[in-house]
């Protein structure tokens, strides 16, 4: 039924008086209104002026027939479905007609078996527009709810960015008044752990894919970090990147770049004396379709006794993000100095 609810509106445009004032009755019985156009121009311009559900449409017309007024019955905005009329039985004209966009056909004639068959095409057509209009308006609200939760997403990693950036500042102001080395040097290594993870969070919020990270920007925006608080003064390690473009979960995500971030912290207080400087290197590589390998090496003397430096949390935390990954951190025993690798699934 039309919006209106006085009935379906019906542009019957054929050349055929006869046969349209048979179609106006027949079908104004079943609740139509039904409104006739002697040829294609004529109907073009009752459509422009009227507002209609459906079509009819002959194909044998003069000046032009339907497979010629068709294309432009489409073009016009909001266009209803039209189902095309044709007294030929050869097949080609309806095939044509349904490929240039007609919603159906009908063979017509005289009968009122011709007007049963044209109301069940019109009422099909119908139907299927409006199946087909209930599906846009349903993919519609998918894409809106869609856009509404990742923008709900965004400012939550957006918040929690925030939230660790402002933890990291009140860890700073807590180091200026820390007058014991070994209090300073934990909450040193506290920042630099909250700035691994917060790194994630600004990729996300900045980044039109909230379920994934570009590792390789990421690892490059964290080196770059730990150059900052771990080498700001001249003689200390050179920190490199090479990395190449890979897309993780976020979850991965966080658990490499802690990895990384206490490798490098290790690597910068154990592998060189002070002032010595020397190279860490972080290298990200394919190893083929389903796994990668991240690399964290230096040319220092090695493990020496094997025994964990320090207090060991940040082996029991490099163990518990290997876990999370479904590996487990190896060392190269033929390397120099240290290197630490991690094979891990994409």
């Amino acid at each position: 039924m039309s919006a209106a609810g006085n009935g379906v509106r019906l542009l019957y445009i054929d050349d055929d008086r006869g046969l349209s004032r048979l179609v106006e009755k027949e079908l104004t019985r079943h609740g139509y209104v039904v409104t006739c156009a002697l040829d294609g121009d004529a109907g073009l311009e009752q459509l422009r002026e009227g507002a209609f559900d459906v079509i009819a449409l002959d194909h044998y017309m003069p000046t032009r027939d339907g497979l010629d007024v068709l294309p432009d019955i489409l073009a016009v905005p909001a266009a209803p479905p039209v189902v095309y009329v044709t007294g030929a039985q050869d097949g080609r004209i309806a095939v044509a007609a349904l490929r240039t966009g007609a919603a159906d056909y009908v063979i017509k004639d005289v009968s009122e078996d011709f007007t049963a068959l044209l109301r069940a095409a019109l009422e099909d057509a119908l139907e299927r527009r409006r199946l087909s209009r209930a599906n846009e308006e349903a993919q519609e609200e998918v894409r809106l709810a869609r856009d509404r939760a990742e923008a709900m997403l965004r400012e939550v990693n957006h918040r929690v960015g925030n939230s660790l950036q402002l933890v990291s500042s009140f860890i700073s102001l807590q180091l200026r008044q820390m007058k014991n080395d070994a209090g300073r040097l934990a909450l040193q290594d506290a920042q630099v752990r909250i700035e691994a993870v917060a790194q994630v969070h600004r990729r996300l919020y900045t980044s039109a894919d909230m379920a994934s990270v570009a590792l390789d920007e990421y690892l490059e925006g964290l080196v770059d970090e730990l150059v900052q608080s771990l080498c700001p003064e001249e003689g200390a390690p050179c920190i490199t990147l090479k990395a190449e473009p890979l897309r993780v979960d976020t979850d991965q995500a966080v658990s490499l770049g802690v990895v990384v971030t206490e490798l490098v912290t290790n690597a910068v207080k154990y592998a060189y004396l002070p002032g010595n400087g020397g190279d860490i290197r972080v290298l990200l590589e394919r190893q083929d379709e389903t796994r990668a390998v991240l690399t964290v090496e230096d040319d220092g003397p090695g493990m020496g006794d094997g025994k964990p430096k320090g207090t060991g949390l940040g082996g029991k935390i490099i163990s518990a993000m290997a876990h999370g990954l479904k590996s487990q951190l190896e060392i190269d025993p033929e390397h120099t100095g240290v290197r630490a690798r991690m094979v891990f699934d994409l």
